[in-house]
Protein backbone atom coordinates (compact mmCIF):
# COMPACT_ATOMS: atom_id res chain seq x y z
CA UNK A 1 0.00 0.00 0.00
CA UNK A 2 2.63 2.36 0.97
CA UNK A 3 4.84 1.57 -2.74
CA UNK A 4 1.61 2.41 -4.23
CA UNK A 5 1.24 5.58 -2.84
CA UNK A 6 4.43 6.60 -3.07
CA UNK A 7 4.86 5.51 -6.89
CA UNK A 8 1.38 7.76 -6.99
CA UNK A 9 3.36 10.67 -4.92
CA UNK A 10 6.34 10.31 -7.04
CA UNK A 11 4.33 11.22 -10.34
CA UNK A 12 1.72 14.28 -9.20
CA UNK A 13 3.54 16.79 -11.27
CA UNK A 14 3.01 14.70 -14.68
CA UNK A 15 -0.63 13.93 -13.31
CA UNK A 16 -1.14 17.24 -12.26
CA UNK A 17 -1.34 18.17 -16.15
CA UNK A 18 -4.36 16.00 -16.62
CA UNK A 19 -5.93 16.29 -13.86
CA UNK A 20 -5.59 20.02 -12.16
CA UNK A 21 -6.87 18.84 -8.52
CA UNK A 22 -4.44 15.77 -8.13
CA UNK A 23 -2.14 16.95 -5.56
CA UNK A 24 -5.06 17.67 -3.36
CA UNK A 25 -6.93 15.07 -4.18
CA UNK A 26 -3.89 13.25 -3.37
CA UNK A 27 -3.37 14.72 0.52
CA UNK A 28 -7.00 14.36 1.07
CA UNK A 29 -6.96 10.38 0.25
CA UNK A 30 -3.57 10.23 2.59
CA UNK A 31 -5.30 10.75 6.15
CA UNK A 32 -8.67 8.83 5.02
CA UNK A 33 -6.47 6.08 4.38
CA UNK A 34 -4.26 6.24 7.25
CA UNK A 35 -7.59 7.19 9.37
CA UNK A 36 -8.81 3.13 8.07
CA UNK A 37 -5.71 1.26 9.26
CA UNK A 38 -4.70 0.74 5.69
CA UNK A 39 -1.94 3.05 5.46
CA UNK A 40 1.03 3.44 7.83
CA UNK A 41 0.87 6.80 9.52
CA UNK A 42 4.83 7.39 9.15
CA UNK A 43 3.21 8.01 5.20
CA UNK A 44 2.21 11.52 6.60
CA UNK A 45 4.78 12.15 8.72
CA UNK A 46 8.33 10.96 7.26
CA UNK A 47 10.05 12.96 9.28
CA UNK A 48 9.15 11.72 12.84
CA UNK A 49 7.25 14.09 15.31
CA UNK A 50 10.01 16.75 15.48
CA UNK A 51 10.23 17.36 11.65
CA UNK A 52 14.06 17.10 12.22
CA UNK A 53 14.63 15.23 8.50
CA UNK A 54 11.86 17.25 6.38
CA UNK A 55 15.13 19.44 4.69
CA UNK A 56 16.62 16.18 4.07
CA UNK A 57 13.96 14.40 2.66
CA UNK A 58 12.57 16.89 0.67
CA UNK A 59 15.47 17.75 -0.85
CA UNK A 60 15.90 14.03 -1.89
CA UNK A 61 12.48 14.50 -2.92
CA UNK A 62 13.52 17.06 -5.00
CA UNK A 63 16.49 15.57 -6.32
CA UNK A 64 14.97 12.11 -7.63
CA UNK A 65 12.32 14.07 -9.71
CA UNK A 66 15.17 15.74 -11.31
CA UNK A 67 17.39 12.40 -11.82
CA UNK A 68 14.06 11.01 -13.55
CA UNK A 69 13.98 14.14 -16.20
CA UNK A 70 18.01 13.66 -16.57
CA UNK A 71 17.17 10.64 -17.06
CA UNK A 72 14.67 10.20 -19.57
CA UNK A 73 16.30 13.07 -21.60
CA UNK A 74 19.28 11.01 -21.91
CA UNK A 75 17.53 7.93 -23.23
CA UNK A 76 16.05 10.39 -26.00
CA UNK A 77 19.11 12.06 -26.80
CA UNK A 78 21.84 9.37 -25.77
CA UNK A 79 24.07 12.36 -24.85
CA UNK A 80 26.73 11.06 -22.40
CA UNK A 81 28.55 14.67 -22.06
CA UNK A 82 25.26 16.30 -21.78
CA UNK A 83 23.85 14.11 -19.10
CA UNK A 84 27.22 14.67 -16.62
CA UNK A 85 27.31 18.42 -16.80
CA UNK A 86 23.53 17.97 -16.12
CA UNK A 87 24.59 15.91 -12.63
CA UNK A 88 27.63 18.01 -11.63
CA UNK A 89 25.19 21.12 -11.85
CA UNK A 90 22.84 19.32 -9.41
CA UNK A 91 25.79 19.36 -6.78
CA UNK A 92 24.31 16.70 -4.88
CA UNK A 93 27.39 14.22 -5.54
CA UNK A 94 26.50 12.14 -1.88
CA UNK A 95 22.79 10.99 -3.52
CA UNK A 96 24.90 9.55 -6.88
CA UNK A 97 23.95 6.05 -5.79
CA UNK A 98 20.04 7.43 -5.50
CA UNK A 99 20.86 8.04 -9.21
CA UNK A 100 22.12 4.73 -9.65
CA UNK A 101 19.34 3.07 -8.32
CA UNK A 102 16.51 5.75 -10.36
CA UNK A 103 18.45 4.97 -13.97
CA UNK A 104 18.42 1.16 -13.73
CA UNK A 105 15.18 0.82 -12.47
CA UNK A 106 13.71 3.17 -15.29
CA UNK A 107 15.99 0.86 -17.86
CA UNK A 108 14.30 -2.10 -16.52
CA UNK A 109 11.32 -0.88 -17.21
CA UNK A 110 12.56 -0.30 -20.79
CA UNK A 111 13.67 -1.80 -24.06
CA UNK A 112 17.40 -3.56 -24.49
CA UNK A 113 17.99 0.03 -26.44
CA UNK A 114 17.85 1.68 -23.12
CA UNK A 115 19.03 -1.10 -20.77
CA UNK A 116 22.34 -1.41 -23.24
CA UNK A 117 22.37 2.87 -22.66
CA UNK A 118 22.46 2.49 -18.79
CA UNK A 119 25.25 -0.16 -18.91
CA UNK A 120 27.41 2.37 -21.02
CA UNK A 121 26.69 4.98 -19.10
CA UNK A 122 27.57 3.31 -15.84
CA UNK A 123 31.13 2.85 -17.63
CA UNK A 124 31.01 6.87 -18.21
CA UNK A 125 30.08 7.77 -14.76
CA UNK A 126 32.35 6.06 -13.07
CA UNK A 127 35.58 7.33 -15.20
CA UNK A 128 34.25 10.74 -14.94
CA UNK A 129 32.15 11.56 -11.44
CA UNK A 130 30.93 8.47 -9.47
CA UNK A 131 33.29 6.42 -7.39
CA UNK A 132 33.05 2.91 -7.05
CA UNK A 133 31.52 3.25 -3.37
CA UNK A 134 29.27 4.90 -5.13
CA UNK A 135 28.30 2.28 -7.81
CA UNK A 136 28.27 0.05 -4.95
CA UNK A 137 25.84 1.96 -2.72
CA UNK A 138 23.45 2.08 -5.33
CA UNK A 139 23.55 -1.69 -6.50
CA UNK A 140 22.96 -2.45 -2.33
CA UNK A 141 19.81 0.12 -2.82
CA UNK A 142 18.48 -1.29 -5.97
CA UNK A 143 18.72 -5.00 -4.72
CA UNK A 144 17.35 -4.46 -1.29
CA UNK A 145 14.33 -3.32 -2.71
CA UNK A 146 14.43 -6.27 -5.45
CA UNK A 147 11.55 -8.27 -4.17
CA UNK A 148 9.14 -5.00 -5.01
CA UNK A 149 10.80 -4.35 -7.94
CA UNK A 150 9.90 -8.28 -9.23
CA UNK A 151 6.32 -7.54 -8.57
CA UNK A 152 6.48 -4.84 -11.21
CA UNK A 153 9.06 -6.36 -13.64
CA UNK A 154 8.81 -10.17 -13.46
CA UNK A 155 11.97 -11.10 -14.98
CA UNK A 156 13.80 -8.18 -13.05
CA UNK A 157 16.26 -10.10 -10.96
CA UNK A 158 17.84 -11.99 -14.35
CA UNK A 159 17.92 -8.46 -15.89
CA UNK A 160 19.47 -7.19 -12.66
CA UNK A 161 21.87 -9.92 -12.75
CA UNK A 162 23.14 -8.81 -16.28
CA UNK A 163 23.26 -5.26 -15.22
CA UNK A 164 25.91 -6.32 -12.33
CA UNK A 165 27.78 -8.59 -14.55
CA UNK A 166 28.20 -6.29 -17.01
CA UNK A 167 29.28 -4.07 -14.52
CA UNK A 168 32.17 -5.97 -13.99
CA UNK A 169 33.06 -6.73 -17.21
CA UNK A 170 33.11 -3.43 -17.96
CA UNK A 171 35.72 -2.49 -14.97
CA UNK A 172 33.65 -0.69 -13.34
CA UNK A 173 33.00 -2.85 -10.06
CA UNK A 174 35.81 -5.90 -9.33
CA UNK A 175 34.42 -9.55 -8.85
CA UNK A 176 35.31 -8.67 -4.89
CA UNK A 177 32.73 -5.38 -5.13
CA UNK A 178 29.74 -8.45 -5.73
CA UNK A 179 31.22 -10.30 -2.37
CA UNK A 180 30.79 -6.70 -0.81
CA UNK A 181 27.49 -6.06 -2.39
CA UNK A 182 26.48 -9.22 -0.97
CA UNK A 183 27.53 -9.40 2.57
CA UNK A 184 25.45 -6.31 3.06
CA UNK A 185 22.12 -7.83 1.46
CA UNK A 186 19.97 -10.43 4.01
CA UNK A 187 21.39 -14.49 3.06
CA UNK A 188 18.11 -15.90 1.65
CA UNK A 189 16.55 -12.98 -0.32
CA UNK A 190 16.15 -12.07 -3.61
CA UNK A 191 19.29 -9.98 -3.64
CA UNK A 192 21.72 -12.15 -2.36
CA UNK A 193 20.39 -14.48 -5.33
CA UNK A 194 20.85 -11.62 -8.10
CA UNK A 195 23.92 -11.33 -7.09
CA UNK A 196 25.13 -15.18 -7.04
CA UNK A 197 23.72 -15.29 -10.41
CA UNK A 198 25.83 -12.28 -11.66
CA UNK A 199 29.49 -14.03 -10.32
CA UNK A 200 28.15 -17.05 -12.45
CA UNK A 201 28.02 -14.82 -15.08
CA UNK A 202 30.64 -12.68 -14.81
CA UNK A 203 32.98 -15.92 -14.41
CA UNK A 204 32.09 -18.05 -17.28
CA UNK A 205 33.61 -18.75 -19.88
CA UNK A 206 33.60 -16.37 -22.96
CA UNK A 207 31.73 -14.16 -20.42
CA UNK A 208 33.19 -10.86 -21.59
CA UNK A 209 31.78 -11.63 -25.32
CA UNK A 210 28.30 -12.60 -24.11
CA UNK A 211 27.66 -9.87 -21.58
CA UNK A 212 28.82 -6.89 -24.19
CA UNK A 213 25.96 -8.34 -26.03
CA UNK A 214 23.78 -9.12 -23.39
CA UNK A 215 21.05 -6.81 -24.45
CA UNK A 216 21.43 -7.48 -28.21
CA UNK A 217 24.76 -5.74 -29.20
CA UNK A 218 24.76 -1.95 -29.68
CA UNK A 219 27.32 -0.05 -27.90
CA UNK A 220 29.06 -2.76 -25.64
CA UNK A 221 30.32 -4.31 -28.78
CA UNK A 222 31.56 -1.01 -30.12
CA UNK A 223 33.27 -0.92 -26.89
CA UNK A 224 35.58 -3.75 -27.43
CA UNK A 225 35.96 -2.47 -31.03
CA UNK A 226 37.49 1.05 -30.24
CA UNK A 227 40.10 -0.83 -27.80
CA UNK A 228 41.27 -2.61 -31.09
CA UNK A 229 40.94 0.96 -33.03
CA UNK A 230 43.05 2.86 -30.66
CA UNK A 231 45.95 0.36 -30.24
CA UNK A 232 45.84 0.57 -34.34
CA UNK A 233 45.75 4.42 -34.04
CA UNK A 234 48.59 4.28 -31.44
CA UNK A 235 50.84 2.04 -33.02
CA UNK A 236 50.22 4.34 -36.18
CA UNK A 237 51.55 7.20 -34.70
CA UNK A 238 53.84 5.49 -32.93
CA UNK A 239 56.05 4.72 -36.12
CA UNK A 240 55.51 7.84 -37.68
CA UNK A 241 52.09 9.24 -37.69
CA UNK A 242 51.36 12.71 -37.30
CA UNK A 243 50.01 14.17 -34.17
CA UNK A 244 46.89 16.37 -35.65
CA UNK A 245 45.42 12.89 -37.45
CA UNK A 246 45.69 10.49 -34.51
CA UNK A 247 43.91 13.25 -32.69
CA UNK A 248 41.23 13.27 -35.34
CA UNK A 249 41.09 9.74 -35.72
CA UNK A 250 40.46 9.91 -31.40
CA UNK A 251 37.47 12.29 -31.99
CA UNK A 252 36.20 9.72 -35.02
CA UNK A 253 35.65 7.29 -32.40
CA UNK A 254 33.20 9.11 -30.74
CA UNK A 255 33.68 7.93 -27.19
CA UNK A 256 34.60 10.67 -25.51
CA UNK A 257 33.74 8.74 -22.33
CA UNK A 258 36.50 6.39 -22.85
CA UNK A 259 39.41 8.32 -23.25
CA UNK A 260 41.05 6.42 -20.21
CA UNK A 261 41.84 3.80 -22.55
CA UNK A 262 44.05 6.16 -24.94
CA UNK A 263 45.38 7.59 -21.72
CA UNK A 264 46.49 3.67 -20.39
CA UNK A 265 47.25 1.97 -23.80
CA UNK A 266 49.43 5.01 -25.03
CA UNK A 267 51.53 4.77 -21.22
CA UNK A 268 52.00 1.40 -21.75
CA UNK A 269 53.29 1.25 -25.36
CA UNK A 270 55.64 4.13 -24.10
CA UNK A 271 56.95 2.38 -21.74
CA UNK A 272 56.94 -1.18 -24.14
CA UNK A 273 58.39 0.84 -27.06
CA UNK A 274 60.85 2.71 -25.30
CA UNK A 275 59.40 5.93 -26.66
CA UNK A 276 58.33 8.71 -25.16
CA UNK A 277 56.81 10.29 -28.05
CA UNK A 278 53.36 9.30 -26.53
CA UNK A 279 53.74 11.90 -23.90
CA UNK A 280 53.41 14.88 -27.04
CA UNK A 281 50.01 13.10 -28.24
CA UNK A 282 48.82 13.31 -24.64
CA UNK A 283 49.93 17.17 -24.40
CA UNK A 284 48.16 17.71 -27.63
CA UNK A 285 45.21 15.83 -26.72
CA UNK A 286 44.60 17.83 -23.34
CA UNK A 287 45.75 20.62 -24.85
CA UNK A 288 42.65 21.17 -27.14
CA UNK A 289 40.38 19.58 -24.53
CA UNK A 290 39.71 16.25 -26.16
CA UNK A 291 41.30 14.68 -23.11
CA UNK A 292 40.26 16.23 -19.84
CA UNK A 293 42.11 16.01 -16.58
CA UNK A 294 39.75 13.78 -15.01
CA UNK A 295 39.89 10.65 -18.12
CA UNK A 296 43.95 11.23 -17.84
CA UNK A 297 43.96 10.84 -13.89
CA UNK A 298 41.44 7.95 -14.29
CA UNK A 299 43.84 6.35 -17.20
CA UNK A 300 47.40 6.80 -14.89
CA UNK A 301 45.02 5.45 -12.07
CA UNK A 302 44.65 2.06 -13.92
CA UNK A 303 48.26 2.02 -14.53
CA UNK A 304 49.28 2.49 -11.24
CA UNK A 305 46.57 -0.55 -10.65
CA UNK A 306 48.09 -2.66 -12.58
CA UNK A 307 51.83 -2.00 -11.96
CA UNK A 308 52.95 -5.24 -10.62
CA UNK A 309 51.43 -7.27 -13.44
CA UNK A 310 53.37 -4.65 -15.85
CA UNK A 311 56.58 -4.96 -14.37
CA UNK A 312 56.62 -8.77 -15.26
CA UNK A 313 56.89 -8.20 -18.83
CA UNK A 314 58.79 -4.85 -18.62
CA UNK A 315 61.00 -4.72 -16.03
CA UNK A 316 61.40 -1.12 -15.59
CA UNK A 317 57.30 -0.30 -15.56
CA UNK A 318 57.39 1.31 -12.04
CA UNK A 319 60.65 3.50 -12.76
CA UNK A 320 59.09 4.81 -15.91
CA UNK A 321 55.83 5.23 -14.33
CA UNK A 322 57.16 7.64 -11.74
CA UNK A 323 58.41 9.66 -14.38
CA UNK A 324 55.28 9.76 -16.68
CA UNK A 325 53.45 10.97 -13.05
CA UNK A 326 56.21 14.49 -12.75
CA UNK A 327 55.75 15.01 -16.13
CA UNK A 328 51.57 14.55 -16.32
CA UNK A 329 52.57 16.85 -12.59
CA UNK A 330 54.05 19.49 -14.46
CA UNK A 331 52.12 19.59 -17.15
CA UNK A 332 48.49 20.05 -14.71
CA UNK A 333 47.29 16.39 -16.38
CA UNK A 334 46.44 15.14 -13.23
CA UNK A 335 43.56 16.00 -10.54
CA UNK A 336 45.36 16.89 -7.16
CA UNK A 337 44.17 13.95 -5.67
CA UNK A 338 45.89 11.41 -7.40
CA UNK A 339 48.30 9.85 -5.45
CA UNK A 340 51.28 8.49 -7.39
CA UNK A 341 52.57 6.25 -4.68
CA UNK A 342 52.90 2.32 -5.98
CA UNK A 343 50.13 -0.34 -4.96
CA UNK A 344 50.81 -2.72 -1.75
CA UNK A 345 52.16 -6.14 -3.51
Amino acid sequence: MVKGFSRLEEGLDDLALDIPSAKALFQSFVPKAISEGWLDASFDNPAGENGEFQVEDENVRKYKKEAVTIIHEYFLSDDIPELIRSLEDLGAPEYNPIFLKRLITLALDRKNREKEMASVLLSALHIEIFSTEDIVNGFVMLLENAEDTTLDILDASNELALFLARAVIDDVLAPLNLDEIGSRLPPKCSGSETVRMARTLSSARHAGERLLRCWGGGTGWAVEDAKDKITKLLEEYESGGVVGEACQCIRDLGMPFFNHEVVKKALVMAMEKKNDRMLDLLQECFSEGLITTNQLTKGFTRIKEGLDDLALDIPNAKEKFAFYVEHAKTKGWLLPSFDSSAPDV
